[in-house]
């Protein structure tokens, strides 16, 4: 699965993998090394994430995840 970053919001980015993986919060951040909590306030925007997250999911998951720099000015 190719996942293009440019095409969700921050939080919903992670949710949208997580419902693809049909897992719970828990059981997604259990696979990824991260508190149910911690999954909440990624997809709610509360809280931002870095690479490492993104590249732990997508090594966890065989997900590419894409990204591209922004064509605005």
């Amino acid at each position: 699965m190719k996942f293009y970053l440019k095409d969700y919001n921050r939080g919903e980015a992670i949710r949208i993998i997580r419902e693809w993986t049909n897992l719970t919060q828990r059981e997604f951040g259990e696979k990824i090394g991260k508190s149910k909590r911690t999954i909440e306030q990624y997809e709610a925007g509360d809280v931002n994430y870095g690479i490492d997250v993104l590249y732990t999911i997508g090594k966890e998951f065989k997900i590419d995840i894409i990204f591209e720099k922004s064509k605005r000015k």
